[in-house]
């Protein structure tokens, strides 16, 4: 998923910690002032693990993390808590803060759900992500209104936050599918998205609809023009919203914190994939600010921190940016990461899944000096 707010003396710095208390002495007297020292701008990197690499291979990997300035890992391990059990304490060992990163309400492959073809979000079109998928092959959604569903969600999440070593258990697709996709990737896909098309428009599933005719007494396949009805968005909104609720509480209750991976900002979450994450119960959230996907310039990652932050205002919820280093240049990427900083950001998380450079690594290393 901010600037150092408070400025020490060079010499204050070099003895003051981040938990610490400062005795400040003057000639005529001795004051004991508690100062807050300013929270370390984290680092964190994205990356998918398996059962085939050894553990040597593992060390080696989350060593050179380290070394080259990275505090955090945020771990795929296709939620399962066995192999994090077996790689957490090796990344915990290196000094690495380990995430347990989660598919959520897009579950590409889950065994279990796919035995429960109702489990799945449905188009306005009536195509149901179990066999007719959108956009790409592993978009195979959940419906989070479902109540089976969701409790086979929530036991996902559950099973990852019982693992020792884990700082939070970090929840990614969680939304519905794109109802527009990206200006940058639209051709890729031959497409032209001028409004809600009734193919990417997402859940007319016989649970989401009676859950909704149960509160609105209106059916939204009968509508002539859903996308103009505010309480059948809001209430796909809002069933993002309590699925978040529930996993933070059920993480708090194994004393780990929630984060997730979402839209570059709460306007635009809601407008693309129905996620207003502004609203979540949550301890941290990494906006994918991925500027070259949106036709963007580079500035646009300071513009989308800055409003992801004035949105969190009063709230609790950290954000960290998340940057896509392999279309980051080097000098590109010593900019992304201070446009970051200088629009209150906690940390950076980078998506490389192994693909970053000793180049860029090295930028990210000096950047924290």
């Amino acid at each position: 998923m901010n600037v150092l707010k408070i400025a020490f003396l060079s010499l204050l710095l070099s003895v003051v910690s981040c938990d610490k208390t400062v005795k400040i002495e003057t000639a005529s007297e001795t004051e004991t002032a508690t100062i807050e020292a300013p929270a370390k701008f984290k680092y964190w990197n994205w990356i998918t693990v398996g059962h085939k690499k050894s553990d040597s291979a593992y060390t080696a990997h989350f060593n050179k993390l380290k070394s080259n300035g990275i505090d955090a890992v945020l771990m795929n391990t296709g939620a399962d808590p066995k192999l994090l059990k077996r790689l957490a304490p090796l990344a915990n060992k290196a000094g690495l803060e380990v995430h347990a990163w989660m598919f959520t309400t897009n579950r590409p492959g889950d065994s279990i759900a796919l035995q429960h073809p109702e489990w799945y979000m449905v188009s306005r079109s009536g195509k149901s992500c179990f066999d007719e998928r959108p956009y790409v092959n592993y978009y195979q959604w959940l419906s989070p209104s479902h109540p089976e569903a969701r409790k086979h969600i929530l036991s996902l999440v559950e099973g990852l936050a019982k693992v020792e070593g884990v700082a939070s258990v970090h929840l990614d697709y969680i939304r519905y599918p794109d109802i527009y996709l990206p200006i940058g990737l639209l051709p890729k896909y031959d497409l032209k998205q001028e409004e809600e098309l009734p193919d990417f428009d997402f859940d007319y599933s016989d649970a989401s609809v009676e859950k909704f005719m149960a509160l609105h007494h209106k059916d939204p396949r009968k509508m002539e023009n859903p996308a103009i009805d505010i309480e059948w968005k809001n209430f796909r909104l809002n069933e993002i919203k309590s699925l978040v609720n529930e996993a933070y509480d059920l993480v708090h209750k194994h004393n780990k914190k929630l984060s997730a991976a979402v839209f570059p900002y709460p306007e635009m979450a809601d407008h693309m994939v129905r996620q207003r994450w502004d609203k979540w119960k949550i301890d941290m959230v990494l906006p994918m600010i991925y500027y070259n996907f949106y036709n963007e310039e580079l500035d646009w990652i300071g513009y989308a921190t800055k409003q992801g932050i004035d949105d969190l205002e009063g709230r609790p919820t950290e954000l960290h940016t998340g940057l896509y280093t392999p279309k980051l240049s080097v000098p590109d990427l010593k900019s992304a990461i201070q446009l970051a900083k200088d629009n209150g950001a906690k940390g950076v998380a980078f998506f490389d899944d192994y693909s970053m450079s000793d180049e860029q690594f090295e930028v990210i290393k000096n950047s924290k000096e």
